[in-house]
């Protein structure tokens, strides 16, 4: 687990720059870092850098940037290959030769082997920028889920990227100017969607994906996608359930083992429920003795999973350790959030998952964390409206052609989603019209729709698991596994994510749907594999999460600073902002626990403060 960076320019830039970029990820790996120019056969100059933290092969053989066997390939790299030592086993038949134990060699020589279609044998989470001098072109890379992070700036001339955003504004040539017409998209989903970023001409890399420059131009190109797998294998149900629950339990059993590998220790983030309760379980069933488990506890009684976390540690088995969080402590993170996710994000869980990877950090410096599960399993209550709204889908047209606009208007919010839902290309993100019927006017100029286009491409026709691909390719890359990785690497914690093995998402579109939602009953089948270890009465209670109180901090803690970055003279300075509409937001909230205004005004707060970090500092 590292952090990369990297230029492409025409100007040649002293190393320290490139060291000035590398060093702005010291989080991300403390334990070695390394720097290196080249010059290309077209003339221009390529940096890259790399800091690592160390987790397999400790000694200086894992030293980055790497170079080849014939030193003609170069690499940095980010994350970890699962399968590396099948691959290298099979490289080695081929006759070829290593000095290390580290999966950079093996990627190394196998992109030497098998060109970039290597890509295709990768089990694992990872980014990584190659330079390849023989055919003069540099590749960007990123993993299939979008587990690993990889930002870049592209202009026309110039190319910088790097595992966060930091490195990049770093860089000389990197031209910071705030893309305003995202900002309304932002406020409906609280984070940004690959593959766009705040900035203009930056983006994120797609999960699935990598870019190839060569001679001054880029191509992008796809080699695995949610969508088009999930049409490919769900032409191939498997129809016997006690088939594909053996399969799945085998793929999970495997993805923990391969996840187990390291050279430090491993723990995992132990929450109480239904994912992390089956990691754990098989963790400690492979390790063969205690496994330590974190979790944070809170001090309000309906916020709190630490005592059922609690439980399932003493029934499995853990070496368990638990930390009681106050009010206090989440405040005080709230100044860490913008330096370490570095683009506005605005998911409150951010900050109790920060204080579980620190409490772990003290003893591992691997966890194992349960996310996916709800995704490809059908876990979020979302997934109850999509499948309420399809079968409610004639009364709300039959109440669109009766009602008018302004009586559809003064409809309650689960109502309004379900008249207003016609588009047919739009079906499953029926919510969202509620969220934009909020921020449509808040932001200045013209904004981008906040509805994601690919829908319409589907061929299929149940909204439930048409929501499930939408967050498959959106919610979880971008949002979950962004928190994890964002939250884990601030206290150089390696977070490594079993459920969403590709392996195991593949085989997930194999499943017919009645076993992952039946009878109303969410995550059937993961349940009952689960059960194998728990107890029901440990596990059977309603899904909660990282709670934290936005209704009362907006009317309380936060509520003068709130006002602050309201002020209608800064706000018109900023120039993006509508100071008239945020007023009626922050004196609603004051009035109302309506959901939808804590949310907008919290998305709000974590922009300001961001802006406030990265663009200008117009309150002091």
């Amino acid at each position: 687990m590292c952090g990369i960076c990297g230029y492409i320019s025409k100007h040649e830039y002293p190393i320290k720059i490139l060291k000035k970029m590398n060093d702005t990820m010291v989080h991300r790996g403390p334990n070695d870092s390394g720097e290196i120019i080249e010059r290309m056969s077209d003339g221009a100059y390529i940096g890259l850098g790399q800091r690592r933290l160390s987790i397999i092969d400790l000694s200086e053989n894992g030293h980055q940037p790497m170079y080849g066997t014939n030193k003609d390939v170069v690499i940095a790299y980010n994350g970890e290959i699962y399968n590396f030592m099948d691959i290298r086993e099979e490289l080695e038949k081929n006759g070829r030769k290593f000095i290390s134990k580290c999966d950079t060699e093996v990627l190394l020589q196998a992109y030497e082997e098998y060109g970039i279609s290597m890509l295709d044998k990768l089990n694992g989470m990872f980014a990584f920028s190659l330079y390849d001098k023989k055919n003069n072109l540099v590749i960007l890379a990123r993993d299939r889920i979008g587990e690993k992070p990889l930002y870049y700036y592209w202009n026309g001339k110039t190319m910088i990227w790097g595992s966060e955003l930091k490195p990049i504004m770093t860089h000389p040539d990197f031209h910071k100017e705030v893309r305003r017409d995202i900002i309304s998209k932002y406020l409906c989903h609280k984070f940004i969607c690959s593959p766009d970023t705040i900035f203009e001409d930056t983006y994120k890399l797609e999960p699935g994906q990598y870019i190839i420059y060569h001679d001054g131009k880029i191509e992008k190109r796809k080699y695995w996608d949610i969508i088009e797998k999930y049409e490919e294998n769900s032409t191939n149900l498997i129809e016997d359930y006690f088939e594909v629950r053996k399969g799945v339990k085998e793929l999970i059993y495997d993805s923990v083992k391969l996840r187990m590998n390291a050279d430090v220790p491993v723990g995992t983030f132990l929450s109480g429920g239904i994912d992390s309760t089956l990691i754990t379980a098989m963790a400690q069933e492979i390790k063969g003795s205690k496994i330590r488990t974190y979790t944070i506890g809170f001090e309000t009684k309906e916020e709190n999973e630490a005592i059922y976390a609690k439980e399932i540690a003493k029934h499995i088995g853990t070496d368990h350790t638990e930390l009681y969080i106050t009010q206090k402590d989440l405040i005080d993170m709230l100044e860490e959030m913008p330096k370490y996710f570095d683009e506005p994000f605005a998911d409150s869980s951010q900050i109790p998952t920060m204080l579980v990877s620190k409490l772990a950090r003290q003893d591992v410096t691997v966890t194992l964390a349960g996310d996916g599960g709800d995704e490809l399993f059908c876990g979020y209550k979302m997934y109850d409206w999509a499948h309420w709204a399809q079968k409610l889908d004639v009364f709300g047209n039959i109440a669109y052609h009766m009602c008018g606009e302004k009586m559809i208007n003064m409809m309650p919010d689960k109502l309004y989603a379900l008249v207003k839902n016609r588009d047919a290309k739009y079906k499953a993100q029926l919510f969202t019209d509620v969220r934009q019927r909020y921020t449509r006017n808040i932001v200045e100029g013209i904004s981008e729709s906040a509805k994601y286009n690919f829908e319409e491409k589907m061929t299929e026709s149940d909204w439930q698991i048409r929501r499930m691909l939408i967050d498959m390719k959106t919610y979880l890359p971008d949002e979950i596994l962004c928190k994890t990785d964002r939250a884990s690497m601030k206290y150089s914690l390696e977070a490594r994510v079993p459920l969403v093995d590709y392996r195991l998402v593949e085989y997930s579109f194999r499943i017919p749907h009645e076993f992952k939602y039946k009878s109303g009953c969410k995550k059937y089948i993961l349940k009952d594999i689960t059960y194998d270890y728990v107890p029901k009465e440990l596990l059977d209670r309603p899904k909660q999460g990282f709670g934290v109180p936005l209704a009362l901090w907006m009317r309380t803690i936060l509520y003068e600073d709130l006002c602050r970055y309201a002020e209608p003279e800064k706000l018109e300075k900023q120039g993006i902002f509508r100071s008239e509409e945020i007023w009626k937001f922050i004196n609603m909230v004051s009035k109302s626990n309506k959901s939808v205004y804590n949310s907008v005004l919290w998305s709000f707060y974590v922009f300001q403060k961001w802006y406030q970090e990265y663009v200008e500092d117009l309150w002091n």
